[in-house]
């Protein structure tokens, strides 16, 4: 199983990345927090892994901290929680704020990520509350980390799409984000995008 990798990284797209190793490109799919904190294209790039193999199915999913991957592993634990459902899941909330949630039995915070209904919210935060039963109410949460990055509107309108919002939704969000923000760094505006509507 492969659970570390450190390549030069080919592309990125908020959903998944290439990572060049030994001249063989391993395609790697990440959470939006994980696609924050990339270096730019033809970097180094370090990622903590999990290798998803299924009779027919080979996957890499990629993490920038030991952290994430460790509550990625929790919640594909939990029946209904695969791994994409977990990426989306970390892709709307970072492991801080997603263990200041489970101490709080905070159902409409999970709620409000795209995919998570009532039932698989209640569901996570039943199983994942022995394992932060340890944790006080007052852990501090996380805002979204500080972007880098490229790239613009159609990109950032199809990243939100793809995280189950709507099309019309996404792209007022972007406009509206595009308007306060200076530059266009995609990260930029998926994050100014994503404080709006979340």
């Amino acid at each position: 199983m492969i659970g570390y990798i450190k390549g030069r990284l080919l592309s990125k797209t908020p959903d998944s990345i290439l990572v060049d190793i030994g001249g063989v490109g391993y395609e790697v799919y990440v959470s939006l927090n994980t696609f924050y904190e990339l270096p730019s294209v033809g970097s180094e790039v370090e990622l903590f892994v999990h290798t998803y193999v299924r009779e027919d199915t080979f996957q890499l999913y990629g993490f920038i901290s030991r952290e994430e991957k460790m509550t990625f592993l929790d919640l594909i634990t939990i029946s209904g929680v695969g791994p994409r459902v977990a990426i989306q899941i970390l892709s709307g909330i970072t492991p801080s704020e997603l263990k200041q949630t489970v101490v709080e039995h905070n159902v409409k915070r999970l709620q409000k990520i795209p995919g998570i209904g009532k039932k698989t919210a209640e569901r996570i935060l039943l199983e994942l509350k022995h394992k932060f039963k340890s944790l006080k109410k007052d852990v501090s949460t996380e805002e979204y980390p500080d972007f880098t990055g490229d790239s613009v509107f159609g990109n950032a309108v199809s990243a939100l799409v793809n995280l189950g919002y709507k099309p019309h939704e996404a792209k007022k969000a972007v406009s509206r984000a595009m308007e306060r923000l200076d530059g266009s760094k995609l990260e930029d505006v998926l994050k100014e995008a994503l404080r709006t509507m979340v």
